[in-house]
Parts: C-alpha cells; sequence; structure tokens
C-alpha cells in the first residue's frame, strides 16, 4: 500500500507539473469577526500586532501558520450580514450595484416594511460573469463547497451548479443549517406527525455520513479532498470555493474540541462557538495538509475570510463585547459587523515558483490599509491572467500590491456599506473615507434622518460621535457618499406613503 501510494503521489506531482495557471481556494467561514480566532488582527499605531483577550480564547493552529506564511489585513470591510457579502465576493460588485441588500429568505421576500421592493432577492442570475463561470470557462475545475445564499427557494442560484460551479457539495438556498449534528441529518431529521411527513431542511448530499457521528464542518472537509485530487487526475487547474456553515447558529458543541472550553468560564453557548471555530480550523489544516500531499501546495493560493462581523454569543448586539475591542456585532452599522478576518498566503511559500514570482506575498505580514471584499474578484483574475467580460463593472481593485506588503496610494481609500432594509441595525449607509467614517440613518417610520460620524484613527472604538461639533465633514462625507450612491445605482428605503427616501445634506 505505500508503494502504491508512493506511485500514485509520483503520478499527481507530475499532473501537477502540467498545469499553467496557479490554483484559487476562497476559504470562507460564516459570521466570522476579526477576533473570532487565535491570530490577532489589532494593531497599535505601528501596525503592531496586539494580543486582545479574545484571542486567548480561541484555538486556530491552522490559521497561525497561514498567517506566518502570508499577509493578513486588519482593515478588511465587508457588508455586515451574508448574501450581500457572498454576491460581492464572486461578482467583484459593491451590494449597491448588485441589489442583493440583505440576506436572502428562502421562502418569501424580506424587504422589509420599508425597503426597496425592487432588492434583488433572486441573487445571482444564470449566466453571469461571477468567478465560477469565468474561472469554468477558462478551464478551471470550479467546486462549491457548504454554504451557497446565492438565491432564494424559486431561483436559479439556489443550486450553485447554474452559476458556474461544476460540482456543489451542501450549498443550497438555506443561510444556516438547523443542525450540525448527523444523528439529526445535518438538519430537521424528518418525522412524520399525523400521517405526513413534514418539509425538511437538510443540508444536502451528505447522506452517506448520516447518523455517522460525523459532525457538519468535518463531512464537508471529507467531500471536499477527493475533490481537489480529481482536479490534479485531469490535469486542470481548480477554483475551489470552500464555503463553511460554521460559525453560523445554531451553536451546536463539536464535540471533538468541547473539553478544551469546559473550564473556560464562558456560557454554553460560547463554548459551543468556540468548538465550531477550532472545527473550521482544523477543515483548513486538513485542505493544506492535502496540498502538501499531491504536491501542489506551491502552486495553490489560498484566500481566507469571514463574510460578516462576529456573531459570537458574547454580549449585546450594539456593545463592545462580542468583537471587542470594536464596537457592535453581525448585522450593525459599527466596526464590528464590517470588519472581517482577511489572510492571503500561498499554501507552501517558494519564492522561486513562477506563480509566486508574479505574486510575492510578503510572509508573516499586516496590511493596515483598508480594502475591500469586492477586491477579491479582480485580485484572483489578474493572477490566473483571466480578464472579465468588458460588459461586466467591476467595483473592486486588485490586491497585487497591498499583498506584497507595499501601500497603494492608487488604491481606493473607501468603502461603503448601504443597508435598505430592517435588521440589527437597520436603513442605514455607512460610508468610510481614510480614517472617517459616517452613518446615515434614513428612520423611515419619522423621516427624520440621524447621523454618525467617526475618526478611526483617534477613536478607533465608536465612542465619540462627532457629527454636531464637526457638520461641515459630516456634510462633505454625505456629499461623497452620495455621490457614490448615485453612481452604483442605489435602491432606497421609502417612508410610510412609499416615497423613496435619499441623503440630504
Amino acid at each position: 500500500m505505500k508503494q502504491l501510494s508512493f506511485i500514485t503521489l509520483s503520478i499527481l506531482s507530475l499532473f501537477c507539473h502540467a498545469v499553467d495557471r496557479p490554483n484559487v481556494i476562497i476559504f470562507l467561514v460564516d459570521d466570522m469577526g476579526m477576533m473570532d480566532t487565535s491570530v490577532p488582527f489589532i494593531t497599535d499605531s505601528q501596525g503592531t500586532p496586539q494580543i486582545q483577550e479574545l484571542n486567548k480564547f480561541f484555538r486556530t493552529p491552522a490559521m497561525e501558520k497561514l498567517a506566518s506564511q502570508g499577509i493578513r489585513f486588519n482593515q478588511f470591510c465587508a457588508q455586515s450580514v451574508c448574501s450581500p457579502s457572498r454576491a460581492s465576493i464572486i461578482s467583484g460588485q459593491n451590494a449597491t450595484r448588485h441589489h442583493t441588500t440583505t440576506w436572502i429568505n428562502p421562502s418569501r421576500n424580506n424587504r422589509g416594511n420599508f425597503g426597496p421592493q425592487g432588492w434583488n432577492w433572486t441573487g445571482i442570475e444564470p449566466g453571469s460573469p461571477v468567478l465560477p463561470k469565468v474561472f469554468a470557462d477558462a478551464g478551471y475545475t470550479t467546486i462549491h463547497i457548504g454554504k451557497a445564499h446565492f438565491g432564494n427557494k424559486q431561483a436559479a442560484a439556489n443550486d450553485p451548479l447554474k452559476i458556474g460551479f461544476q460540482y456543489n457539495v451542501g450549498g443550497a438556498c438555506w443561510g444556516r443549517p438547523k443542525s450540525y449534528y448527523s444523528e439529526d441529518h445535518y438538519g430537521n431529521h424528518p418525522k412524520y406527525k399525523n400521517g405526513k411527513k413534514p418539509v425538511t431542511h437538510n443540508v444536502p448530499h451528505l447522506e452517506k455520513y448520516y447518523d455517522s457521528g460525523t459532525f457538519l464542518t468535518e463531512a464537508l472537509t471529507l467531500e471536499t479532498l477527493p475533490l481537489i485530487e480529481k482536479s490534479v487526475q485531469d490535469k486542470k487547474p481548480f477554483f475551489l470555493h470552500m464555503s463553511h456553515y460554521a460559525l453560523h447558529s445554531p451553536f451546536n458543541s463539536d464535540p471533538r474540541y468541547a473539553e478544551n472550553y469546559k473550564n473556560s468560564g464562558k456560557a454554553k453557548n460560547a463554548q459551543a462557538f468556540a468548538t465550531l471555530v477550532e472545527g473550521m480550523d482544523k477543515s483548513l489544516g486538513d485542505v493544506m495538509t492535502k496540498l502538501n500531499d499531491l504536491n501542489i501546495a506551491e502552486d495553490t493560493l489560498i484566500i481566507f475570510l469571514g463574510d460578516n462581523g462576529s456573531d459570537a454569543p458574547l454580549g449585546g448586539t450594539h456593545e463592545t463585547i462580542c468583537a471587542a475591542p470594536l464596537k457592535g456585532k453581525k448585522g450593525t452599522h459599527y466596526e464590528g459587523g464590517m470588519r472581517i478576518p482577511f489572510i492571503a498566503a500561498w499554501a507552501k511559500v517558494n519564492p522561486e515558483n513562477k506563480f509566486q514570482k508574479s505574486l510575492p506575498i510578503a510572509q508573516n505580514a499586516i496590511q493596515t490599509q483598508i480594502a475591500t471584499i469586492m477586491d477579491i474578484y479582480p485580485t484572483v483574475l489578474e493572477l490566473a491572467n483571466i480578464t472579465s467580460p468588458d460588459s461586466h463593472i467591476v467595483d473592486g481593485k486588485s490586491l497585487k500590491k497591498l499583498m506584497t506588503g507595499q501601500k497603494d496610494s492608487a488604491h481606493p481609500k473607501t468603502f461603503l456599506m448601504h443597508f435598505p432594509h430592517e435588521h440589527r441595525s437597520s436603513y442605514y449607509t455607512t460610508y468610510r473615507t481614510q480614517d472617517w467614517k459616517i452613518i446615515y440613518h434614513y428612520n423611515p417610520k419619522n423621516g427624520k434622518a440621524n447621523i454618525e460620524l467617526y475618526h478611526l484613527k483617534e477613536d478607533p472604538y465608536e465612542t465619540n460621535n462627532l457629527a454636531q461639533k464637526n457638520p461641515e465633514k459630516a456634510g462633505a462625507l454625505i456629499k461623497a457618499m452620495n455621490a457614490q450612491l448615485k453612481a452604483e445605482g442605489a435602491l432606497f428605503p421609502t417612508d410610510k406613503n412609499g416615497k423613496e427616501l435619499k441623503p440630504i445634506l
């Protein structure tokens, strides 16, 4: 058996040398904020990482290894809820442009009482030049694993295979699992009542793991590794969209790691959340090990990130607890809702590798310049020497220079997050430029706008609202915000009479 394995790996290593484009992995973790890891992302004024109390709680050795091999960003911004971010990652467009401006409820239109009628509830349209289609057209194997949430139950995007992926394991219209346990069939186990079988909500394609004791995160990983190997056997580069349901609720404890947290002093749900983090980290480590075993690690770029701010069950929505020292959490307009962990690294560093010569990622480095989820699309296509269609507008800009550890004066230093719906924070636009951040609350119930203004360099944790003290700056930022909203075709909330509300100076 050892001899056979050696022969198999030798053959696979020959295959990988025949591939003339790099492999790309987007390792996307649901509801993972900047503090849900042992890797410190918060820095001091000199850009030196500062370990926070939450970093001491979590165990993420694979993330630590990946960060040591590459660069992490400490001001990487996303939408504060999942579906808008996920559409932006694979399209390169801001939510204001693709119009999926809140999370997609699979069964009913959840625009909210005052949300825009025309928001994009159906999600990604078939044929759109999103990453899986563009990569597939260029000869890549395209693989989706885990959470999709690209469209509602009736939409084509309910099935990732219809938007360019060639393989799909676990992806559907749902934004979360009903259960991480195989005994529940990774959902609401079908039980008959009054002779009727209920509609089930089970993560698809995992039937062979039912009642096996295999945790959902592990089952998805076990399905991923053979697909990577098959792509190598087929002599094709691959694009892997590894999209874990973890760390989303329900906070089911992963029994493999429960002992690590039982004496932490944290509440039961917080301990369970930490086991989800550690299980996700093991998955990352397993993928990296597989790449090494197949001798393709040097040819593989890994981009690791969350899709929105943390939803750790540690404290209140708008408090400085679950993302401490950042304020707020998932679904809010504060930094804890829109800043995410982001690491870019080659799975194995070799400066002589031809792909790594094209993109020499800085090692064990921190990039403090602002960047956004829209930037991933142009970055990976540039690396793969693929051009997106001219008709497709891309709002993101390449991260290539920033990934080398340099500053990029040409890279945008702004981020606009537009949320014209109800949620934890409702009906607002957030606009960041350099160190300034303004939050415009539309308040459709009474029509009276409310404004928050922060200087994040002096007040990184958003404690001092400067809107009344500095109305000139607030006015200038609203003007710039309005210009971008108009340019990207933003849709706005409405008042009680159905009239569209737009920011006013």
